[in-house]
């Protein structure tokens, strides 16, 4: 009986992180489909790589020649790298390729969205981007030039992200020759932008309060962050140079809502305390991210 439930549980969890990963990826066809193919954006990738293919040959479209390139690596990847390629990357490649063929039938598009091209390429960019952080804090990804990467990495000791930012530059490049100097220059933008806002999105989705809390009385600050944020803390013994006083370190991460609730808490009832405040987005181990190895 309990196997039976623990299996329940688990196929739970897992169709809940798969509709997860579907929604992280909506935002990607959307802005791949409605602002970057029509446009012909072509900031590296896959998906640039489809945009300079439609230009040769324009009775494919760019979304059938992504699915054409994606297949081709995740077989690649299987046939070289194995049972180890990721699970997760391959669901996610091909739901995002499909589902841009899917746009063509139930939201066909002949010319770009709107005749504001510098607001189409802010979409073009943060959409695919926040779907790459989202995705990124579930240890996926949308495949693409990843699956080069992971093939690179096996065989070679050359630098994986150097390698396929000379990939994107040179089809960033091409941009100007087929498209014009135009296209070719926001597409520059774009691919200097592309990666920035990725960063952005993923410190802002792991952003922590750090807490250095020196202070006199650390029991009612230490039972509040245990009984009503049911938070873990810290706590060291300090000694003050200037009034020469012994006092209590605590240091203690939180969420941005608890972090306001606990300088409420300090602010009223322990308020000669000393406190530090600082953002932190990479915080491994104790409850929080594994330690990446």
């Amino acid at each position: 009986m309990i196997n039976r439930k623990n299996k329940r549980s688990k196929l739970f969890n897992t169709l809940i992180e798969y509709l997860e990963l579907s929604l992280a990826t909506i935002p990607m066809i959307v802005g791949v489909y409605v602002f970057k193919f029509p446009n012909h954006f072509s900031f590296g990738g896959v998906t640039g790589i489809a945009v300079l293919l439609n230009s040769f040959n324009k009775s494919v479209s760019p979304s059938t020649y992504n699915l054409i390139i994606n297949v081709i690596l995740l077989l690649l990847a299987f046939i070289i790298v194995g049972r180890s390629f990721g699970i997760k990357t391959v669901y996610v490649t091909l739901f995002s390729s499909l589902g841009m063929n899917l746009m063509e039938v139930i939201f066909p598009m002949s010319k770009p969205l709107t005749d504001q091209p510098v607001i189409e390429l802010v979409f073009a960019i943060v959409l695919p981007a926040v779907s790459t952080a989202l995705l990124f804090n579930h240890a996926a990804s949308a495949g693409g030039t990843e699956i080069i990467a992971i093939i690179l990495r096996k065989f070679s000791s050359i630098d994986v992200g150097g390698a396929l930012f000379v990939v994107d530059l040179l089809v960033t490049i091409g941009t100007f020759f087929v498209y014009g100097m135009t296209i070719g220059l926001m597409s520059f933008v774009g691919l200097m932008a592309k990666s920035l806002v990725i960063d952005g999105v993923i410190e802002s989705l792991n952003r922590y309060k750090s807490f250095t809390i020196v202070c006199s009385n650390p029991e009612p600050i230490c039972n509040f962050i245990s009984n009503r944020l049911h938070e873990g803390a810290t706590m060291m013994q300090a000694h003050g140079i200037y009034l020469l006083e012994e006092k209590t370190v605590i240091l203690a991460v939180m969420t941005k809502r608890e972090a306001k609730m606990l300088r409420s808490f300090i602010n009223t009832h322990e308020p000669d305390s000393f406190i530090i405040v600082s953002n932190s987005s990479e915080i491994f181990g104790g409850g929080f991210h594994h330690l990446a190895v």
